[in-house]
């Protein structure tokens, strides 16, 4: 029983990393896109910014409905909702010549596309204890890094062939459509729902909690507060590479220099290593304290941010290391931050504090979008962004400091038995 069950855990893990692996090429596309977009349209990189911010602030409101819906309803729904509405949205948009009509459907992506993760994290917890949620979450967010890598590997190989920017709205989103299908045939929410006895958990109440209880039980959290200010930083710092490094290489006359392309590769490559690697990391050397990894992931992206912006840039193989490294440490600590839901909150509270967390994640990232196009517009030199990204990584670093790891009204933090009764 037990051994078919573990079999049944990796696959649940598996199949909600196959189908968040694929989510990125129907928003991290944008960035690719944005050159070309703003050179067809007639507008600035502010304006594209704007645009950008305007899925983010959809994701945003969005984490903060479905994060809640994620506790009440089914993930593998969800999940699989979202990504055909975003896979229709991004088809729209390649037809669309009205930047207006563009930054409309743009927020409505966002929204669609903030109905996948926080269900995906329910899903996860649902079959992964306490002792190893960390490392399951590593798992899940090396997905989210790995998406990043295969979005910005399509991008850049339909750009090499010559292809228009309206591609990149409706090639790459064609492996979301039939991730999205396997997922939603071969996932289940539960362990009940696989013939299995749903692990008894402490606080396990969750069909009694109204969905305006959530929302008070996480704002009276100072702690989770603190950590979601954190993670909002690290979001806003995370966004402003994958969205505008690819503005900054691009606007070095690529195709004489396609190496430049590649540099920029080796970024989501270093986020998703990082991912795995924090996740694990937390687990073993820093013994399940999620505040220290984080802390130190965002200490060290600040420094390699600076020093992709002091040295030179005409070296690619220090260019490519110093990419790699940014990635690692900007993005690792991602997964630190997830386990934190539960542990602050406890297992019912789950959905609502991910999708609470990163509702300001993708709040800070919103702003942080036209600010870095209109710096850009006013410096008029690219690489301004790698400073500003620095001073966001040190703020992250401040708040996370302040933060302590918080107790359920219980007493203790919640946590899953070891095995699932027989």
């Amino acid at each position: 029983m037990q051994s078919s069950f573990r079999g049944q855990q990796w696959k649940m893990l598996l199949v909600t990393m196959f189908c968040y692996l694929f989510f990125y090429t129907g928003r991290h596309n944008f960035g690719w896109a944005a050159k070309g977009m703003a050179t067809s349209l007639n507008v600035s990189y502010s304006y594209i910014g704007w645009i950008s911010f305007s899925m983010l602030l959809g994701y945003a409101i969005g984490q903060f409905i479905n994060g809640n819906l994620a506790d009440r309803l089914s993930a593998r729904v969800m999940v699989t909702t979202g990504a055909y509405l975003s896979v229709l949205t991004n088809i729209a948009v390649s037809y669309s010549d009205s930047i207006t009509t563009i930054m409309i459907l743009w927020a409505l992506n966002g929204y669609f596309q903030s109905m996948a993760w926080a269900p995906g994290g329910k899903l996860i917890s649902n079959w992964w204890n306490e002792a190893e949620l960390g490392k399951a979450f590593g798992f899940y967010t090396m997905a989210a890094g790995l998406s990043s890598v295969l979005t910005y590997l399509l991008s850049i190989v339909l750009l090499q062939q010559g292809m228009e920017w309206r591609m990149l709205f409706r090639l790459p989103v064609l492996f979301l459509l039939v991730a999205a299908t396997i997922f939603l045939i071969v996932a289940r929410d539960k362990p009940s729902d696989a013939g299995f006895i749903d692990p008894v958990k402490k606080d396990g109440t969750s069909e009694k909690i109204s969905w305006l209880t959530r929302y008070r039980v996480v704002l009276s959290y100072p702690h989770f507060l603190l950590t979601s200010f954190a993670f909002g930083f690290e979001s806003m710092a995370r966004y402003g590479l994958i969205f505008w490094v690819p503005v900054h290489y691009l606007g070095k006359n690529w195709k004489d220099n396609p190496g430049n392309l590649w540099v920029t590769f080796l970024l989501p490559v270093g986020m998703a290593a990082g991912a795995l690697s924090f996740g694990m990391l937390s687990d073993s050397l820093f013994k399940k304290n999620r505040i220290h990894s984080i802390r130190f992931g965002m200490l060290m992206s600040a420094v390699m941010a600076l020093l992709v912006y002091v040295l030179p840039a005409n070296n690619l193989l220090l260019g490519g290391f110093l990419m790699l490294s940014v990635g690692f440490f900007v993005y690792g600590p991602q997964s630190c931050f997830w386990p934190l839901s539960p542990e602050m909150l406890g297992w019912d509270y789950t959905g609502t504090g991910i999708g609470f967390m990163n509702m300001f994640g993708y709040v800070f990232a919103a702003l942080g979008e036209p600010l870095f196009g209109f710096i850009i517009d006013w410096v008029g030199n690219t690489n301004i962004i790698f400073v500003f990204i620095s001073g966001i990584c040190l703020l992250s670093v401040v708040m996370i400091s302040l933060a302590k790891r918080s107790w359920n009204a219980a007493g203790g933090v919640v946590s899953q038995p070891e095995t699932l009764p027989s």
